[in-house]
């Protein structure tokens, strides 16, 4: 008895934790949660690196990979990161490995914050190399469809190549890991170099801008464009710059990093219980850095201590927690020739930003050259030993400032007369942890440690038995409150509007009997929600998607804005339901309005609503950060609100349903289309692009010129081409030829008095949009640009 209590016990116990164990790949319809950080990790099968969410402030996470650590959560092991500029928050953010071939890590706040960009239809998995580089790969075959090694953020791992599509960008600070200051690239000349980029300025620092490439060593020759470090240690460039590790020769765990002081370092170490050193850097005195100390200060360097930064006299810190931002003057400025002096600050240099530089003139013409312009701050006055050479140069701005005994010249620092700033302020540099602050009032949840605690604790007290009670009651009551928060409040923070259950929209919709649309996607229906909204509500024909799919799904489109797009209110994913809720406009839609006897949409509203839907594809199409198509454009699924402005309404769908590889649109087959609207693309199979909205578009603008509707008219000929082609379009391209075309084709409910330069304008779009050749065909914002211009399209 004893026993099987025992083994019962085991197993509740494996059944509670068993998800704090590592994964080892992510499949489709599969993804990692920010709240469970420390058991949702990909793990590379040596054991090395792992990849999941990573803390870098107060409820703020990245998605990253790192060295493993066993019991230290250090900045210093990160070797990429996927959203660095923006970090997730604690609560219900996510990392989706979508059905459609996408990774989309999604924030609380339904907001997209990093893509792979990626599609397939092929089976998928998302691993983590031995190496350190996180694959998204086909299982059957060898195409990687997305790899971390090409979107490199400030460290690169052993045999992982420097292209010249790819850069370095320091992080922020030691703490703070969104992008600094410097950057490793291949410039336009294909040498490898480092740049300054700060908030004011930008400069090359190295290799040295007055220094020409065969000075330095480089050789610009080779376009390839290509830098790695081995591993054994050796850094080679295609530019012929190399170097050696000095523990070159041996297989070390090694990453070379673009640091956030700007140098460039290599650390090693042999194995995980040691602590990381450095085993090769650029720059040994860092005080070359541009920027090291910011504006108005100097560096000065020792090799035991370090660098230490100070303001020049008469200028004090800006910010003793980021010294890039440098220091600000305790003066007001004056450009009056005789209000200003001259301090001397002999072995300091500036470098760079001369307003003149001058040969072979004394020192007073030196100064009067510099008193001369407003905007001279100081200048520098040199004398070179073996040249015999005098030169002056005047300076805009002080930057770059160094302390250097061996410096063969002379500052002058311009201040106003009557204030002693002969002293200094020293400060010693450090690089400060600036943390990316969230702050988030969310409730936490006990760790599996306080679990694990008071399991064993009853165990000890109560015995086995009562351990077994306790043990299950926990677990169920957990995935209780875990199932009703879910319920409750998830949704709604995950995706920004409501989530309704099923019951809840048979009550809205009485059953669902108020049928006022129907369509390739669904039917749609009228309801009313507890607070009394009018809203109509698309119930999906097919719920072929998983719920947390659905969700990423619905997440993009509820996250569209655009004045001519529906809005979308909430939504229901219960079972094989999916069901869609959006406000209901009044004026019903334009379908309805056409083709009513009381027809009010005189010239002017209906050039606006052709030009509102233009605006709101080439949004689609262009603007959004998915591929979004519509595939069924046609009067039927643009409303009307209260002012006869127009609503892009059953938009997506597709992209819910059957949203698919860009380059294999072969099964976009039939799914989307209403017959007299459709291009001619999908009655041949060709290529599905966004210039089938293009052309449906064009039908829908022709309807509202000439009222006629492309599917009651007679079709001429009795071939499939005249199935996609249609007698409306023929009919007003045969009607063109005549001088009064416009005035022959235009509805008779538009009426006389109407401005026929627009609606030739608008017509002759219309027969633009509708090419058989997909290829010659505007796409929408060009579109939009012809109607806002009211440009005349000429054949």
């Amino acid at each position: 008895m004893a026993y099987k209590t025992s083994y019962i016990i085991f197993l509740v116990l494996l059944f509670c934790f068993q998800c704090s164990c590592s994964l080892s790949s992510l499949n489709k319809g599969s993804f990692l949660s920010v709240e469970k950080h420390a058991e949702d990790v990909l793990v590379s099968s040596n054991g090395l690196f792992s990849a999941g969410f990573y803390q870098v402030g107060e409820n703020a996470f990245s998605f990253a990979i790192w060295f493993t650590e066993l019991h230290n959560h250090n900045p210093n092991n990160i070797v990429w990161m996927a959203n660095r500029e923006q970090p997730v928050n604690g609560k219900h953010s996510k990392l989706f490995l979508l059905s459609t071939g996408n990774i989309l890590l999604l924030d609380a706040g339904q907001l997209i914050t990093w893509s792979s960009n990626t599609a397939s239809n092929a089976p998928l998995e998302l691993y983590l190399k031995e190496d350190g580089n996180l694959v998204l790969r086909e299982l059957q075959g060898t195409t990687i469809l997305w790899q971390s090694y090409d979107f490199p953020t400030n460290t690169l791992l052993p045999n992982q190549p420097l292209t010249r599509y790819t850069k370095l960008v320091s992080s922020r600070s030691y703490g703070n890991h969104s992008s600094g200051f410097y950057k490793l690239f291949f410039d336009d000349n294909n040498i490898i170099r480092l740049d300054y980029d700060g908030p004011d300025v930008s400069s090359t620092y190295w290799p040295p801008a007055w220094m020409s490439n065969w000075e330095a060593g480089r050789s610009n020759y080779n376009s390839s464009r290509t830098a790695l470090l081995d591993s054994l240690g050796k850094f080679i460039s295609s530019d012929n710059y190399f170097f050696s590790t000095y523990d070159y020769g041996t297989v070390l765990q090694r990453r070379i990093v673009m640091d956030s002081d700007g140098n460039i370092r290599v650390y090693s170490r042999k194995n995980l219980s040691e602590n990381w050193y450095v085993s090769w850097q650029v720059i040994s005195n860092t005080c070359i850095i541009h920027g090291v100390c910011g504006a108005n200060s100097t560096c000065s360097y020792d090799p035991k201590k370090g660098k230490k930064c100070s303001c020049l006299p008469g200028f004090k810190v800006k910010s003793y927690n980021d010294w890039s931002y440098g220091c600000e003057p305790m003066f007001d400025f004056t450009c009056k020739r005789n209000e200003s002096t001259f301090l001397k600050l002999q072995g300091f240099e500036l470098y760079g930003y001369d307003g003149n530089f001058v040969k072979n003139i004394t020192y007073k013409d030196c100064e009067n050259l510099c008193l001369q312009q407003c905007n001279c701050t100081g200048f520098q006055y040199t004398y070179e030993d073996g040249s015999n050479i005098f030169k002056c140069y005047t300076k805009l701005q002080l930057l770059n400032g160094r302390h250097s005994p061996s410096f063969p010249g002379t500052t002058y620092l311009r201040l106003p007369k009557g204030k002693n700033f002969s002293k200094q302020e020293f400060v010693s540099v450090k690089d400060h942890v600036c943390l990316v602050q969230l702050f988030k009032n969310y409730v936490k949840k006990p760790t599996n440690n306080l679990v694990r605690f008071f399991l064993w604790t009853s165990i000890a007290a109560g015995g086995l038995e009562f351990v077994l009670f306790v043990v299950v009651w926990v677990c169920l009551n957990k995935t209780k409150k875990k199932y009703s928060a879910n319920q409750n409040g998830f949704d709604h923070a995950f995706l920004g509007f409501r989530r309704y259950s099923y019951s809840e929209l048979k009550v809205a919709t009485k059953n669902f009997s108020n049928e006022i649309g129907r369509g390739g996607g669904g039917v749609v229906y009228r309801g009313t929600l507890p607070d009394q909204r009018d809203v109509a509500i698309k119930r999906l024909n097919e719920a072929k998607q998983g719920e947390g799919e659905f969700q990423a799904e619905v997440s993009i489109i509820g996250r569209l804005n655009h004045m001519n797009l529906i809005e979308m209110w909430g939504y229901c994913v219960e079972g094989k339901h999916r069901i869609l809720i959006y406000e209901h406009m009044e004026n019903g839609s334009l379908g309805e309005n056409l083709s009513s006897k009381t027809n009010i949409l005189d010239w002017s509203k209906r050039y606006d609503i052709a030009l509102g839907i233009s605006r709101v594809l080439a949004y689609l199409h262009e603007e959004c950060l998915e591929w979004i198509l519509h595939c069924d454009i046609k009067p039927q699924n643009i409303l009307l609100d209260s002012n006869f402005q127009p609503k892009l309404a059953d938009f997506g769908l597709s992209k819910l349903k059957n949203r698919n590889n860009l380059d294999n649109n072969s099964t976009f087959s039939m799914i989307r289309g209403t017959r007299g609207y459709m291009a001619p693309e999908w009655i041949f199979n060709l290529p599905i692009t966004s210039k089938v909205d293009v052309y449906s578009y064009g039908v829908v603008v022709l309807e509202m010129i000439t009222g006629k509707n492309p599917t009651m008219m007679n079709i001429e000929g009795d071939g499939g081409e005249m199935a996609y082609n249609g007698s409306l379009i023929s009919w007003v391209r045969e009607k063109k030829r005549s001088a009064c075309w416009v005035k022959e084709i235009l509805d008779p409910a538009i009426g006389t008095s109407c401005d026929l330069s627009k609606m030739e304008t608008l017509a002759r779009v219309a027969l633009d949009c509708v090419e058989e050749d997909k290829d010659i065909r505007p796409n929408m914002s060009q579109v939009v640009e012809m109607l806002q211009n009211n440009e005349r399209v000429v054949e």
